[in-house]
C-alpha cells in the first residue's frame, strides 16, 4: 500500500488574516501583556505615556510573530546571527576532522580518536553470557 507524503508538512496553514495558529498564538498572549502594561502605567503616567512601553512591546511582539527570512522565523535567525558574530565568519576544511552535528556545535573529534577506540568482544561476549544463565533461571 502506497501513501503520498505532502511535500511541505513543515509549511503553517494561514487560520484568519494570513497568520497561523502560532503566529495568533504569539499575538494574543503579548498583546495582552502589551495591554496589561499600558493599564498598569495609565493611572499613575496618563495614557499617553503608558502608550510608549505598551507599544514597544507589541511592536516587538508583531515582528516576532510575521517576521521570516529565507524560511526561518524570528528567534532562530537571532541564534544564527549570534553564532554568525561569535565563531569566526570563515570554516577551513580539514581532512581528519568530522563535520559536526547540530547538537554539537563545538565538539570536533578527530578521526583518529574514532579508530583508536576498541571494542571489547570478551566483555560483552561475558555479559551475554551471563544474562543467558540468568534467563534459563527464570
Amino acid at each position: 500500500m502506497q501513501y503520498k507524503i505532502p511535500v511541505q508538512i513543515e509549511n503553517e496553514d494561514p487560520i484568519f488574516l494570513g497568520l497561523s495558529l502560532r503566529q495568533l498564538f504569539i499575538l494574543m498572549v503579548w498583546g495582552s501583556i502589551a495591554y496589561g502594561i499600558f493599564q498598569t502605567l495609565a493611572p499613575q503616567t496618563g495614557w499617553e505615556i503608558a502608550l510608549i512601553p505598551s507599544w514597544l512591546v507589541f511592536g516587538l511582539t508583531l515582528a516576532v510573530a510575521v517576521f521570516k527570512y529565507n524560511e526561518m522565523t524570528f528567534i532562530p535567525f537571532i541564534l544564527s546571527l549570534i553564532r554568525l558574530n561569535i565563531f569566526p565568519k570563515e570554516r577551513w576544511w580539514e581532512n581528519t576532522i568530522d563535520s559536526f552535528q547540530p547538537i554539537d556545535v563545538w565538539y570536533l573529534s578527530a578521526i583518529e580518536e574514532k579508530k583508536n577506540e576498541n571494542i571489547d568482544m570478551q566483555g560483552k561476549m561475558d555479559t551475554i553470557g551471563e544474562l543467558q544463565e540468568k534467563l534459563k533461571k527464570i
